[in-house]
């Protein structure tokens, strides 16, 4: 439920004078890690393209549909990583839209012979529109309409920019990492009254707890547990899972919700299955519903898809660390 507070809002943006949007969320955050973190930028052999797309609540009147792409590069003779982040969020029946450009930059730090440490920041421009010829006001509803008619005054779509940063710690099995989005707070009132978009805070990470290689030390069996926590505003999410590995499929099963805080058992249960060869990585998820939405929503369904490609001689991948973390 962490993104659809912007339902609500399509049915009485003219009328809240101080309200705040939430962003949305991708249930593989992995797949879409200059999402979750600029930290991961460059994170990869050399590049690195990935594109994700979210629907979201099908079965509720009106879009939520979530796109992403990215482009990253490993910068290996500066021990960094850049790249470039665009997202597109549209949702109600007004076709309320948020668009976010950025750009990342990351820096490995060598902290000792086993751990690293990469700090990442992001610059985007933000935008936010809304298609005021869809939405239906009262005065539509009825033969006769109401007097005087209810219409909304004129508007400005919303431009302003914002900043991102994270840290990222790992070893060969084990990773954490934080970020803090929106840090300048962007503004999100069409008719300029205060209502700004919170500070987001995500914590993540995980532990490889099973791993066999084969020969050239290629990973033929991995087990992993891995966790996202996110706060804005008043509104939390809490995703616990499993990936299991098994050249060259993947499977995953999540746990979104707060045990013990709410009254319902949770939001979702989330089901991947993933393929996954030297360079194309594709999954699909599903959310199922448990808490008491779940016979009004139909969950949601997520895509992903990461190309990798390189020209790295031998010697120039050895000098690469790779982070453990999953793929989805």
């Amino acid at each position: 439920m962490f993104k659809r507070i912007k339902y609500s809002l399509i049915l009485s943006i003219f009328f809240i004078i101080d309200s705040s949007g939430q962003d949305p969320t991708f249930s593989q955050f992995y797949a879409n890690s200059l999402y979750l973190a600029p930290s991961f930028a460059g994170a990869t052999e050399e590049y690195r393209v990935s594109i994700n797309y979210r629907n979201q609540w099908p079965a509720i009147p009106g879009v939520f549909h979530t796109y992403s792409f990215s482009f990253d590069k490993a910068l290996i003779n500066f021990n960094s990583g850049i790249g470039v982040l665009a997202t597109y969020d549209v949702a109600g029946s007004g076709d309320l839209s948020t668009t976010n450009i950025g750009l990342l930059y990351s820096y490995d730090f060598n902290i000792s012979e086993d751990w690293h440490i990469r700090p990442g920041v992001t610059f985007k421009f933000y935008y936010l529109g809304l298609n005021i010829s869809k939405l239906v006001f009262s005065s539509q509803m009825t033969g006769s309409g109401t007097v005087p008619s209810v219409y909304p005054p004129p508007f400005d779509n919303v431009a302003d920019v914002d900043f991102a940063t994270s840290a990222l710690v790992y070893n060969d099995r084990i990773w954490a990492g934080i970020t803090l989005d929106h840090l300048l707070v962007p503004k999100q009132s069409f008719y300029g009254e205060n209502a700004n978009l919170p500070v987001k805070v995500n914590l993540f990470g995980g532990v490889q707890m099973l791993r066999r290689t084969r020969l050239k030390q290629k990973y033929q069996e991995v087990l992993s547990i891995a966790m996202n926590f996110q706060k804005q505003a008043k509104f939390y999410q809490s995703d616990l899972g499993l990936y299991y590995y098994r050249d060259p499929l993947i499977f995953g099963i999540w746990y979104r919700g707060i045990p013990f805080a709410t009254s319902q058992p949770g939001d979702a249960i989330i089901g991947l299955l993933g393929i996954k060869t030297d360079q194309l990585h594709f999954g699909y998820s599903y959310d199922f519903t448990i808490s008491n939405l779940i016979t009004s929503t139909h969950g949601a369904h997520e895509i992903s898809l990461v190309y990798e490609f390189n020209s790295f001689k031998l010697g120039d991948r050895a000098r690469m660390r790779a982070i453990p973390c999953p793929e989805f």
